[in-house]
């Protein structure tokens, strides 16, 4: 018998989901240009492995895990910190080389486990549904002999009768019901928001795969664990749940709408993805008008190389511009 999740549609949850499909409309609209999709979407992989080990306690930062991405070696780096992130970032891929996958079974929720969890593993096997009871602070999950079959049940919902619901609903479903299970010894932090997130690329809710959820839950780890434990507190109701997911979706696509605004999507002749710190230097150039050399050097920390690096591809785009002699020389946004 497939699972049958409990929630009410409240104003609150239809008002986000009208507030989503504007934003992604907007975004669909303004993200069809070839040449830079590959790096949108390399950002939005960083940005979700950092967010979603980081909220499993890896220290690494956003920049650690971008440097990690790009193939680069950290200095001192700690080794399964960096097991945890390669195994996020190839889970990621194995998600986007199967975003069309019609049935999800047993094997496929073993293989997106294995592939996050491998060699990073505190107790049980990677790959396997555990043997053990588990205990998430005060909850007790399912005991080990009724997991199966609860997978069984949810793998039927998703399969089937999610599809009656909003992608953004039903991956919110998929999420907390799976962390509810708790089906394997570790991992399942990771592997349950990895699987939300398959939920919307499968339904065709993030087909370019541009989208960080995870970088909302991670920002406020206390909300996002109280939100997870207040389900059973309000007898295994959905409905507060999904409007938090809906409402971290909402934040999120508004951050993919502002940077693509900020590259100017339409009108920069070339594209470029935004890092953190370009993203700063920008709002710092809209705040002050105008910027020396030195003073993007200490305002960013960063050096004179560093402060050209992050200034060359913003002048290529023609999202800023300089003037003055080498002595004088200025930036401000074009």
């Amino acid at each position: 018998m497939p699972y049958q999740p409990q929630f009410t549609v409240s104003a609150r949850l239809i008002g986000e989901l009208e507030a989503i499909a504007v934003l992604r409309e907007r975004i669909l609209a303004a993200t069809v240009q070839v040449p830079w999709m590959p790096s949108l979407q390399r950002d939005a992989r960083v940005r979700n492995t950092h967010s979603s080990t980081a909220i499993e306690g890896n220290p690494l930062t956003l920049e650690q895990v971008r440097l990690i991405e790009e193939g680069h070696g950290l200095p001192a780096e700690p080794s399964r910190a960096k097991r945890e992130v390669l195994n996020y970032l190839a889970g990621l891929r194995y998600l986007e080389r199967h975003a069309n996958k019609k049935r999800i079974t047993h094997r496929d929720v073993f293989t997106l486990h294995t592939i996050l969890a491998a060699e990073v593993m505190d107790q049980g096997d990677a790959g396997r549904y555990r043997d053990i009871q588990v205990y998430v602070g005060r909850y007790t999950p399912p005991a080990p002999r009724l997991v199966s079959g609860l997978m069984a049940e949810l793998l039927a919902w998703w399969n089937e009768q999610s599809r009656e619901w909003s992608p953004v609903i039903s991956s919110a479903v998929l999420h907390y019901r799976f962390e509810d299970i708790h089906p394997f010894a570790d991992g399942n932090g990771r592997t349950g928001r990895a699987l939300a997130l398959w939920d919307l690329y499968r339904r065709g809710f993030d087909t370019q795969h541009i989208f960080s959820v995870d970088e909302v839950y991670g920002e406020d780890r206390p909300a996002y664990y109280a939100a997870l434990a207040n389900v059973r507190k309000q007898g295994n109701d959905l409905t507060e749940w999904l409007q938090y997911s809906a409402r971290a979706l909402r934040v999120t696509l508004n951050r993919v709408w502002t940077r693509t605004q900020r590259l100017g999507a339409s009108a920069a002749p070339k594209k470029v993805i935004l890092r953190p710190r370009q993203e700063q230097l920008l709002q710092l150039l809209k705040d002050r008008r105008s910027m020396t050399p030195k003073e993007i050097r200490e305002s960013v920390r960063v050096s004179k190389q560093g402060a050209m690096d992050l200034l060359n591809p913003l002048l290529e785009a023609g999202l800023v511009q300089r003037s003055g002699t080498q002595k004088s020389r200025r930036y401000r946004l074009t």
